[in-house]
């Protein structure tokens, strides 16, 4: 296949899903011989966004995303680009509209990361139903648009009832993720294991659940088989949470140390990777966890968790909502682990060649 020009756009970058999973996805594509720009809307404060051999970064500073608008016209009629992947339906949106304008001849594939349920409404003159009926109206100009999850695929047909989405998977193997598997971590609760390690990871928000995870390790303490919880991120909630693990007397079993740059490495060393979210589009978190040889335990959230886990196969699934379920989910995975070799068998659907040849696949091209 002849070199192609592609852009890769997202809203924002964050240590979150959805940036992190664009991100690679440039990665790879500028890997196997592609021009590809990666075009970000903004950047969180604080944050650094990594370089990648072969991929022009371009930062917009645009605030909302419908600031990214202007840039995207003026992207289409200069660079004239081949193959333009989206995610997050207001950009895909945004995305859409500004091909038509321009005229633009680029095969357009917009990507769907959350449930819909939480986007549109059917409330009239409301902002989710007028993106509603924007998304209906261009849908047309899409050359693909994809969800991240079956289950997901679902409820955006359920939503629009002519939908052409379909499911592809981000990607979450690849050579530079597994490279930093076997890097150090400083921490000596990752190094010292004197007692069964837990960890978790994502942003401090009220939906990710660690309130419900904390809960459980005081579970498993008061039942006699004390562990240690290290959760890894940051966010809105750090100062509630901090607080229940002082409530709970748990200063000795658990840490919130933050952010880290290389999680693959810190799953590597610990015996559990618990996720406790209220809802996901698709967690890679969890195929992460699964890379690194940490045998995963996620409660049965929408939508992810049971089709990442291919229904316990590759992990342990419990109840949402539910600590005492998730302690005894911890439990069985502390007492019986996953096999390496059946977690590298979840991890392929995941791999970057897989990933890229079903995009490509759908638009019509050979990757």
């Amino acid at each position: 296949m002849k070199r192609l020009k592609i852009a890769v756009v997202t809203p924002r970058y964050a240590v979150s899903g959805v940036p992190l999973a664009q991100w690679r996805f440039a990665a790879a594509l500028a890997a196997i011989g592609h021009d590809v720009d990666l075009i970000i809307g903004r950047c969180d404060p604080n944050l650094e966004i990594p370089a990648a051999t072969g991929v022009r970064l371009v930062v917009l500073d645009s605030g909302k995303t419908r600031g990214m608008f202007a840039y995207l016209l003026r992207y289409f009629r200069s660079e004239k680009p081949d193959i333009v992947f989206s995610a997050e339906d207001h950009l895909n949106t945004i995305v859409l509209i500004a091909a038509i304008l321009t005229g633009a001849k680029a095969k357009i594939s917009g990507s769907s990361r959350v449930t819909p349920y939480d986007t549109y409404s059917d409330k009239p003159f409301t902002k989710r139903w007028l993106l509603k009926i924007l998304a209906r109206m261009v849908a047309w100009r899409a050359d693909a648009l994809t969800c991240v999850s079956h289950d997901m695929v679902d409820q955006y047909r359920d939503i629009f009832p002519n939908s052409k989405h379909v499911c592809v998977y981000n990607i979450v193997d690849q050579p530079a993720a597994r490279a930093k598997i076997e890097l150090p971590v400083e921490d000596p609760w990752f190094n010292d294991k004197a007692l069964p390690l837990i960890v978790g990871a994502g942003s401090l928000m009220p939906w990710k659940g660690f309130d419900d995870l904390i809960r459980a390790v005081r579970i498993l303490v008061d039942g006699g088989r004390p562990v240690r919880l290290v959760i890894l991120g940051e966010g809105d909630t750090r100062s509630a949470l901090e607080q229940l693990v002082r409530d709970l007397d748990l200063e000795a079993y658990v840490r919130m140390p933050g952010r880290t740059s290389n999680p693959l490495a810190h799953f590597a060393r610990a015996d559990v990777f618990a996720l406790s979210s209220h809802v996901e589009g698709l967690p890679n978190v969890l195929v992460e966890a699964m890379m690194a040889g940490c045998t995963p335990v996620s409660v049965d959230c929408p939508t992810g968790p049971r089709e990442v886990l291919q229904e316990g196969r590759y992990g342990y699934l419990t109840k949402m909502r539910d600590p005492d379920d998730l302690a005894r989910g911890i439990a069985l995975a502390l007492d019986h682990p996953i096999a390496p070799d059946i977690l590298a068998e979840g991890v392929r659907p995941f791999h970057q060649d897989v990933v890229i040849a079903r995009h490509f696949e759908l638009l019509g091209l050979q990757p």
